[in-house]
């Protein structure tokens, strides 16, 4: 039989737990600093670098893309639509986690790697999923895997729809699609200053 706690913990006790938990699974503190996001989160560096190992695309791309899908958000999620403008009632899209994905996106991605018990709020399911898509747009659309630009904009129109040329006719998603390069070159940068840190 569990021991009662002291009088005063057994409401203590689980607010403490609560908050070691949210501290735990909540951003990095500066979430600009590649260097900082991983000498905070200890397991993130081990887990985007097998990513880069595995499917040959950057650490600072797949930051750069978690970046600008969540904010480094584990459980972030599309609003809700509004009926009369007050109403909270469906999201927008089913897509959630660190790297916004799909329900059907990452079903394919699950069936395709055989990892079944991946998921969308586990970083080191999100940075093997962002390389495996990065890979499948090399293969299918011919974009370079170190091409953050090309690469985000598949990421988010799908290989298909970046073959076709969809993402042309929407110059905010082209506006994006630069911010993000320009942040995975500064992540790039970063990364070099701390490598060795990073080795250790």
């Amino acid at each position: 039989m569990p021991r009662a706690l002291a009088p005063g913990l057994a409401v203590a006790a689980p607010c403490a737990i609560a908050l070691a938990i949210a501290c735990a699974s909540g951003p990095p503190g500066d979430i600009d600093d590649l260097c900082a996001i991983f000498s905070e989160k200890r397991g993130w560096y081990p887990a985007s670098r097998r990513a880069a190992e595995r499917w040959g695309v950057a650490e600072s791309i797949q930051l750069a893309f978690v970046h600008q899908e969540s904010r480094f958000r584990a459980k972030a999620r599309p609003p809700r639509r509004r009926l009369l403008g007050i109403l909270p009632t469906t999201r927008l899209s089913s897509a959630y986690g660190y790297g916004q994905v799909k329900d059907g996106t990452w079903g394919d991605y699950r069936r395709a790697t055989g990892r079944r018990f991946a998921r969308r709020d586990r970083f080191e399911d999100v940075a093997d999923f962002i390389g495996w898509y990065g890979d499948v747009a090399h293969r299918s659309a011919g974009i370079g895997k170190g091409d953050a630009y090309r690469l985000y904009l598949a990421y988010h129109e799908g290989p298909t729809g970046f073959r076709r040329g969809s993402h042309r006719a929407k110059p905010w998603l082209l506006d994006v699609a630069r911010q993000v390069e320009a942040r995975a070159t500064r992540y790039a940068e970063q990364q070099a200053s701390c490598a060795a840190a990073l080795a250790r």
